[in-house]
């Protein structure tokens, strides 16, 4: 456990003109970034309130690169925040002390309103995840508004009605006529809770059947991906003639969480073998593109020597010249047959926007492609995040956009059949924007806190 500065140091901080306080709790390291985009947005603005924050889940990295002071303790748990995937993984956290870790942080979050009333400041607080700090907000008697990344009604129904479910228990999820139970509906309705901000229009819709102060203001993983190039470089005055000639680009995210990232990886090297071999026997793929590009999103966490090594184990050959422009100088480019492999840990964002179509095993990433208008190809894992349960819970919130198959191999003839319907394609196009939203939720959402929460 980490001991950060105490309460009373925080408090003592150098003052401001600020008239608020604000304490953010978030429970996963998604969520904190989820938080400090906007955070950042509400420093922008006039009169920006003071800021600490508690992760509820890990060390809070996020929060320390924008130098927003922690309160209370914090532990990384064995399962890294992902207990919802996985009985056994609540029970090693139970075991490696989650329960005295959760009761301290409770108690720091009292005292530290507690402290701002005694000195007479205004406090708030900003919840960002599911329940649990949603219940710690409630706990805290201060005012709060929550921000609801872990469920949308996606999971349960489209725009037409109830999704089919296979299992009884399954229809519990919706047992109340909402993907958020009645004991949560409770919790955003209180007099105390000023702001709801669901993660896409449909979610707000059921919310506002109760008396729940629920705002349609987007997603915030849909900001800060614009990227390295102006977009209109994708859409030239001779693209129909460009398309003839210019490679089809697949989008690799294996995630990023090790060692479940390197396992993923492996799958995805035998989708892509798939493809190639696919793209090998198609008339229509060879006469359109005359070679592929797999763009390897890599995340930091993770050692780009092991994948290098998989994929020279697999008969890639380092080459000396990339076949895109990406914003990353040190990518490393492999080539095989008539194909190119580009791994990059610095252009995440341009990997999203280059890439035709992903071969996804992960979280955040994968949906952030598909809110770019894109397909993705899912194979389901063994990890702790990225197994069947994740993925078909995935599917359900993406919807048309997240195509899952149950082997790799079957991937080459996903992408056959894809391209061969373009309704398909411009209807997964319009898919991906409905249910992630348009950029420029964080901002939206920064200007709202500060008018309910001011």
């Amino acid at each position: 456990m980490s001991d950060l500065p105490s309460l009373s140091l925080a408090l003592n901080s150098p003052a401001t003109t600020s008239a608020l306080r604000l304490l953010v709790l978030s429970n996963g390291h998604g969520e904190d970034v989820i938080a400090v985009r906007i955070l950042q947005e509400l420093q922008q603005l006039s009169n920006p309130p003071d800021i600490f924050a508690l992760p509820i889940v890990g060390q809070g990295h996020a929060y320390q690169q924008l130098n927003i002071p922690l309160i209370g303790s914090v532990r990384t748990m064995p399962s890294g925040g992902f207990i919802y995937m996985d009985g056994r993984q609540l029970v090693r956290d139970v075991r490696g002390g989650l329960l005295p870790l959760t009761l301290s942080q409770i108690k720091a979050v009292r005292a530290w309103v507690n402290l701002q009333r005694q000195s007479g400041n205004k406090s708030a607080i900003l919840a960002v995840g599911d329940i649990v700090p949603l219940l710690f907000a409630w706990a805290s008697g201060a005012n709060y508004a929550f921000i609801g990344t872990a469920k949308s009604e996606y999971y349960v129904r489209d725009e037409v009605g109830l999704l089919q479910r296979k299992s009884k228990a399954a229809r519990w999820e919706n047992f109340s006529g909402s993907i958020y139970h009645p004991w949560e509906r409770w919790l955003m309705s209180r007099p105390h809770c000023k702001a709801i901000f669901p993660r896409d229009s449909l979610t707000t819709e059921i919310l506002n059947k109760w008396s729940i102060p629920a705002f349609d203001l987007g997603n915030p993983m849909m900001d800060g991906l614009e990227p390295s190039f102006p977009q209109e470089r994708l859409y030239r005055g001779d693209a129909e003639q460009q398309e003839i000639i210019r490679p089809l680009i697949v989008t690799l995210l294996p995630g990023s969480r090790p060692p479940e990232a390197y396992a993923n990886w492996e799958q995805i090297m035998l989708a892509v073998s798939s493809l190639m071999g696919s793209f090998a026997e198609r008339d229509y793929l060879s006469h359109t593109y005359r070679t592929m590009v797999f763009l390897g999103a890599i995340a930091s966490s993770l050692d780009l020597n092991i994948l290098c090594q998989s994929l020279q184990s697999q008969g890639w050959h380092l080459h000396s010249e990339s076949p895109v422009q990406i914003s990353d100088s040190k990518a490393l480019t492999f080539t095989s047959q008539n194909a190119y492999l580009v791994l990059t840990q610095q252009a995440y964002n341009d990997c999203l926007h280059l890439g035709d179509l992903a071969i996804a095993m992960a979280g955040t990433a994968t949906e952030q492609f598909i809110g770019l208008g894109k397909p993705a190809i899912a194979i389901p894992g063994n990890g702790p995040q990225y197994n069947p349960v994740f993925a078909e819970a995935q599917s359900r919130h993406l919807g048309s956009s997240l195509i899952l198959v149950e082997q790799a191999a079957q991937v080459g003839q996903v992408v056959r059949s894809l391209f061969n319907d373009p309704d398909k394609l411009q209807a997964i196009a319009h898919n991906g924007l409905r249910r992630m939203g348009k950029p420029g939720a964080a901002r939206r959402i920064a200007e709202c806190l500060q008018e309910k929460l001011g």
